[in-house]
């Protein structure tokens, strides 16, 4: 039986929706050690219904309009940032200090300075973490970054 990945989304837009799709998919493809169980997802308090609406489609056991509280409670391991660009780093730096696992979309930060203050805080609590590069492999980057790095 595989261990459980209790995860929690912060963020119920479209890549809130793509990252809960991959969540749902993956043990399809890849044999994996643990199962996601999409635990909690956070979303405005303004955005209630919207909220409401994820959770039902995806499956979400709960949902919270404090992403504070969410990063803090004791059942959850990873915390996926699909926030908008300006709050990566809070989320981020509140799971590292909360010791939780952690994805974040890109952009990773508003500012180097951020990105840097992220990676030390991400560092020093020895947490797993990555940034969401999901077009990295695609044939089409790969050749347009050549292009750019032969100065075409």
């Amino acid at each position: 039986m595989p261990k459980t990945l209790n995860v929690a989304m912060l963020g119920c837009g479209f890549m809130g929706r793509a990252h809960s799709n991959a969540y749902c998919q993956v043990n399809h493809f890849f044999p994996r050690e643990h199962r996601p169980v999409l635990k909690a997802c956070y979303g405005r308090e303004e955005d209630i219904d919207k909220l409401k609406d994820f959770q039902s489609k995806w499956g979400y056991e709960s949902i919270e309009t404090d992403w504070k509280k969410l990063i803090a409670r004791d059942d959850i391991d990873l915390v996926d940032v699909c926030v908008p660009n300006f709050m990566h780093r809070d989320c981020v730096l509140a799971a590292a200090e909360a010791g939780k696992m952690i994805i974040c979309e890109k952009p990773l930060a508003m500012t180097v300075a951020e990105g840097e203050e992220m990676v030390a805080a991400v560092e020093k609590a020895g947490v797993a973490n990555m940034v969401s590069f999901n077009y990295r492999r695609v044939p089409a980057i790969a050749l347009f970054k050549q292009v750019i790095e032969e100065g075409r």
